[in-house]
């Protein structure tokens, strides 16, 4: 099997792999703070760090779906460099 074929079906799987994150995926970080009771989302909106309160009964939900965005952004850079890998055996 060739390097370009082994590539191709990396990022095939890469590319599946993504798709099935999408759907639930939460961007920031769900955290307490300790002079605080409740939780907190902080995030970026617009290029501005906000945060937001975050109910109790949803943190654990918002936890799971800030790991799937990690990994989900770790799926996309190695589909990135697999692109890269491609492109250039593209262009040998």
């Amino acid at each position: 099997m060739s390097r370009w074929d082994i590539l191709k079906q990396r990022q095939a799987r890469l590319r599946a792999d993504s798709a099935a994150l999408l759907d639930r995926f939460l961007i920031g970080s769900i955290s307490q703070s300790p002079s605080m009771t409740g939780h907190s989302l902080t995030t970026k909106v617009h290029g501005k760090t906000v945060t937001l309160y975050a109910r109790k009964a949803i943190v654990p939900q918002a936890v799971a779906m800030g790991t799937r965005y990690q990994r989900l952004w770790t799926l996309l850079q190695a589909l990135s460099k697999v692109n890269w890998e491609l492109l250039n055996l593209e262009h040998r």
